[in-house]
């Protein structure tokens, strides 16, 4: 069956910047994933992978992937919500685990969070102030990455993070929370291309287009939180962080201004010390 005919949702043009793979490329992608999902267990004489379930497009396509490098028996899949999450968010992470057959657990942390929150650190935000403030949020995230290392250690497995290129790239992570993984499947692909792959893969369309939204602070889309779509700033890291094109330039191929290009480029130096390890005297 050709790729046109496969996941015909795809088919529509992308503008500012198509950067789908080819059907030959899709192919080799997602052999190439696959391959080093497996290679990660056998390097490390694990007996398979965790991973947290937000019911997005990025988790659901590492998903499908680990089943297809491991076998379903293999994954664990992990829905953390809080109740700041949207329930049809946990609701689409539990249907992409029952949809594969892969054991799953749902963890409501809150109650962690609010001992921690209980913790008197001076002056603070009222409790609904709480939510909206990124350090509740970072938190939580953080919280999920305990919970995912729990259940990793006590089953000898490891945690997969659901990461994309794009998301890596501006330090859209929580640093020690999502970005706590031991591997990142999709760390090279653009959002484009994730979305593509979960197609291939099999993913329900609603999945594969869902707006994304990361559930943490007071934004209902992460590209309201951003302030850019995501196909302009696949175009605009495309263009500028991982090529060498100049800002005007970038701008006008990505049909946006300069300032959204600059805005861009600063998340990503801005977020450089997610990127690397710790600076030891050594290093200054």
């Amino acid at each position: 069956m050709e790729l046109s005919q496969r996941q015909p949702q795809l088919d529509a043009e992308i503008t500012p910047l198509d950067l789908r793979f080819s059907s030959d490329e899709l192919t080799a992608e997602r052999e190439r994933i696959t391959s080093f999902i497996q290679a990660q267990v056998d390097r490390h004489d694990a007996d398979g992978v965790v991973l947290g379930l937000s019911g997005g497009v990025d988790s659901t396509a590492v998903a499908h992937l680990a089943v297809e490098a491991l076998g379903r028996s293999a994954v664990h899949g992990l829905i953390l919500p809080r109740d700041v999450n949207s329930d049809a968010n946990m609701s689409d992470a539990e249907r992409v685990a029952v949809d594969l057959g892969i054991r799953y657990d749902v963890v409501d942390i809150d109650p962690i969070m609010d001992e921690l929150l209980a913790i008197d650190a001076g002056e603070s935000a009222s409790d609904e102030d709480d939510w909206a403030n990124r350090f509740v949020g970072n938190t939580s995230a953080r919280v999920r990455m305990t919970v995912n290392y729990l259940v990793a250690n006590k089953e000898n497995k490891l945690v997969l993070g659901t990461g994309n290129r794009v998301e890596l790239s501006l330090g859209y992570v929580t640093k020690y929370g999502d970005g706590g993984v031991d591997c990142n499947p999709i760390g090279n692909c653009y959002k484009q291309q994730v979305r593509q792959l979960a197609a291939d893969l099999g993913a329900d369309e609603e999945l594969v287009q869902k707006t994304p939204t990361g559930g943490m602070v007071d934004y209902e889309t992460d590209e309201e939180e951003i302030g850019v779509e995501y196909d302009t700033i696949d175009a605009i890291v495309a263009l500028t962080v991982d090529g060498n094109v100049a800002t005007a330039a970038a701008a006008e191929i990505a049909d946006t201004t300069p300032e959204v290009v600059e805005h861009i480029q600063e998340l990503h130096r801005d977020n450089e010390h997610k990127r690397t390890t710790p600076p030891m005297p050594s290093d200054a």
